[in-house]
């Protein structure tokens, strides 16, 4: 995943520590039923499109950039799936991030998938019953994209 510049502006005043940062992922459908994943350059993974938000920048509008930037699709966010603080994430280079992710189910409506930029190695249209191995975090957003429930989110700690 590419680090945007605001981060790496952040960093240099706030070196390793803890940054909670905005985060999106898409489930994007196509009309045939098809789902959208990207094969990570980082990991070599199947996983779905997602990244993080630019300052103003609000969740929707991050979601249909990220979509475009690395896949070449056009997508319209169609509803919030699920809204979840990710466990803290320690990378190579010390640095710790905490992701907040909201996560929304997208319908295409342009394009021709492709790999768009550096963080996908392939992209392409699976069925859902033909989907390679992917984590728990993509496999429960699906599951949740399938289903006509409302936004997941943690259950409240303290009141």
């Amino acid at each position: 995943m590419a680090t945007p510049d605001y981060i790496r502006d952040l960093r240099a005043h706030v070196g390793h520590r803890l940054l909670p940062l905005p985060g999106v992922s898409a489930v994007v459908f196509d009309d045939e039923g098809r789902l959208l994943l990207g094969r990570r350059s980082d990991t070599g993974d199947w996983a779905l499109i997602g990244g993080i938000g630019e300052p103003g920048e609000q969740p929707a509008d991050t979601a249909v950039r990220e979509v475009f930037e690395e896949t070449a699709v056009r997508c319209v966010p169609e509803r919030v799936l699920l809204v979840e603080n990710l466990q803290p994430t320690r990378f190579a280079n010390g640095d710790e991030c905490e992701f907040m992710d909201i996560s929304f189910r997208c319908r295409a409506v342009g394009g021709e998938a492709r790999v768009n930029d550096d963080e996908s190695l392939e992209v392409g249209w699976f069925a859902l019953d033909a989907l390679p191995q992917l984590n728990e975090f993509a496999r429960l957003r699906i599951k949740l994209a399938q289903e006509d429930v409302p936004t997941w989110f943690a259950p409240v700690t303290q009141l």
